[in-house]
């Protein structure tokens, strides 16, 4: 089997591609969709003045509209119809992960298999409409108090960007959907991985003009340049990084045969948690000075201008709290997804066990001894990654670098496509061999 296995994979090569038709429909499908969600990016908002809009956002772009401008490919800085993103569906999600663990009745449904999952779907798509209306509402107002942006205010104006809004998002949750179904690909992370991609062309043209007048030596540039392959090398490292428990299965007798006990693994990942410490870290932290950006700051008290000096970017205390909420979400995030008791009882149910640990209890403790212990490396790494571009704008002063969060989530999903290219590509040959032995066997009997 290994050396079958082997001989498929080596044989993965342009060839094989393009006898796989149907996973070339799945990439032009991806493609096309994501076309698609680029068109949205740049379709404006109705009733808005993009050039006071744009001036009103430049002095926000280092706040948390920043952040998702970033995940939204730049549709926040346009205020385009796809400005509010995937983000009240993520946010949703999250929410919904978090219910199941604390409410009886939706920690059952999630035990149902298929079923209860499509409920729990159903549930999330509700949270997001109700996220986006909220969201979207705040937008209206927010951009009504803005001097000039607003060309004709009032609930008409509101009503019709709650509507805009909310539909392109709920646009953008099903055109996800269709793309992890008939593309390729998880559809919410390629949506997402397309925005940041996006803004990569300007944020290096960016990079180049301040080398060109000066502002920026050659020698940084490079160093920045080299620093980024390291980053990106050491994520790729970490996040497929796993601690595989050994799990042994006793031996079984069906009628009359004796059939050996088989061994396998439980893979436990380095960084269980993904990208989503860092989001709430620094969604949390930008938010304070983002709503201050909005009010009048001369009328703020003394001691709110000192605390918003002192989470400025590259303060000492804005990146102790960064380094903090990433570690402590790191451990949150994975208590939720993760449940050692559940991961022990399916194993006892299973005649599974890790040897030298009783099934049940026992063995429930030493995964949730083994898996508190690796969250420290990942919380860890997490921290120094996300904490690389903070150090730089600190110590160089230049207004923009690739961060972390983004770098984790480019190259997580393109490992995730790859492997299911891969994977497509290994199952389209593995069904060419059964029909080639399949013509072979059937000429024999001729």
């Amino acid at each position: 089997m290994a050396s079958a296995a082997e001989q498929l994979a080596s044989n993965l090569n342009f060839a094989a591609f393009a006898k796989a038709e149907d996973l070339k429909k799945r990439i032009w499908f991806t493609l096309g969709a994501l076309l698609v969600y680029r068109l949205g990016t740049y379709i404006p908002l109705p009733g808005i003045n993009p050039d006071a809009f744009a001036q009103a956002f430049q002095q926000q772009s280092q706040g948390v509209l920043g952040v998702f401008n970033a995940f939204a490919g730049g549709a926040v800085e346009r205020m385009a119809i796809f400005a509010l993103g995937i983000m009240p569906y993520i946010s949703a999600s999250i929410i919904m992960q978090l219910m199941t663990s604390v409410i009886p009745t939706l920690e059952a449904l999630k035990k149902e298999g298929e079923q209860g999952r499509k409920v729990i779907n159903q549930y999330t798509r509700y949270g997001t409409v109700l996220l986006a209306v909220v969201q979207a509402y705040g937008i209206s107002v927010g951009l009504e108090s803005g001097q000039g942006i607003v060309t004709d205010p009032g609930w008409f104006f509101r009503l019709s960007t709650v509507i805009t809004l909310t539909g392109g998002t709920m646009f953008l949750m099903w055109l996800g959907e269709q793309i992890t179904s008939r593309g390729i690909g998880n559809g919410i992370s390629l949506i997402i991985f397309a925005g940041i991609v996006a803004g990569l062309p300007h944020a290096l043209g960016q990079t180049l003009e301040l080398g060109r007048t000066g502002a920026m030596s050659t020698g940084l540039i490079l160093g920045i340049i080299v620093l980024c392959v390291v980053v990106v090398g050491a994520i790729v490292f970490f996040e497929r990084a796993q601690r595989r428990l050994l799990i042994q299965y006793p031996k079984r007798q069906i009628g009359n045969r004796m059939f050996q006990g088989d061994t396998s693994h439980l893979p436990l990942k380095l960084n269980t948690a993904g990208v989503i410490p860092p989001i709430f870290a620094s969604s949390l932290l930008l938010l304070p000075a983002t709503l201050a950006g909005f009010s009048n700051t001369t009328t703020l008290p003394g001691w709110a201008t000192t605390a918003l000096a002192l989470l400025g970017h590259g303060q000492p205390l804005y990146m102790a709290l960064y380094a903090a909420m990433i570690a402590f979400f790191c451990f949150f995030y994975t208590a939720i997804v993760f449940n050692p008791k559940d991961t022990a009882d399916q194993l006892k149910k299973h005649s599974g066990f890790i040897p030298g640990y009783r099934p049940g209890e026992r063995t429930a403790e030493y995964i949730d001894y083994v898996l508190t212990r690796i969250t420290v490396v990942g919380a860890i790494y997490l921290v120094v990654v996300c904490l690389i571009p903070e150090f730089l704008i600190s110590w160089a002063g230049v207004p923009f670098y690739l961060g972390g969060t983004s770098l984790l989530i480019v190259v997580s999903v393109t490992l995730d496509t790859v492997a299911q290219v891969q994977g497509h590509l290994i199952a389209h040959q593995y069904e060419g061999l059964i029909k080639k032995s399949k013509l072979r066997g059937g000429k024999r009997g001729k």
